[in-house]
Formats: C-alpha cells, sequence, structure tokens
C-alpha cells in the first residue's frame, strides 16, 4: 500500500515538472518577442511612422524622453532619452509591467 502511493506521488510529481518545463519554455519565447518588439520600437523610435506595423505603445513624457511598452504579453516597458544633437536613442530603464 505505502508503495503504491509512493509511485502514484512520484507520478504525479513528474507530470507537474513535465507542465513546469514547458510553461517555463513558452513564457521565454513570449518574453523574448516582447524584448524583441521593444527592442525594434526603440531602434526605430525616430521613424516610427515609417513602419509597417507598429508593436509598441511610444508615449511621450516630455524633455526627449519616451517609454515604449509592447503590445505582446508578458509587457515590457522601457524609458528612453534621444539625444536633442545626435538623434542617439539611449536606454535609461527596464521594467515588467503587471497588469
Amino acid at each position: 500500500m505505502l508503495c503504491s502511493s509512493l509511485i502514484a506521488y512520484l507520478e504525479r510529481l513528474s507530470a507537474l515538472r513535465i507542465v513546469e518545463v514547458k510553461t517555463m519554455e513558452v513564457a521565454k519565447k513570449h518574453f523574448l518577442a516582447a524584448e524583441k518588439s521593444v527592442l525594434d520600437c526603440e531602434k526605430n523610435l525616430t521613424t516610427l511612422a515609417n513602419l509597417e506595423e507598429n508593436v509598441c505603445f511610444v508615449q511621450s513624457v516630455g524633455k526627449n524622453r519616451w517609454l515604449i511598452s509592447s503590445k505582446e504579453k508578458p509587457a515590457i516597458q522601457i524609458g528612453v532619452v534621444i539625444d536633442a544633437t545626435s538623434g542617439i536613442v539611449t536606454r535609461m530603464n527596464w521594467r515588467q509591467v503587471f497588469e
């Protein structure tokens, strides 16, 4: 009896581990896709109007500072500053947005 309950417990534990690994793989793919979309918007911040599909939300916070958020989940938000003289975009911060 004890051995059969131990085997059942180990089977459930193994099943949970398989689900955990698969969930982590899917979350990693989504996270990387969100980071890629934010990075694309960051690189093309000065020419966003020319992009065929905008995959980010872009919000001005004044004085050449912008917030860029991914539309994909998990949402990633970065703060950037555009140098007025050179037009170089510099990332100031990064965070994951929780709803």
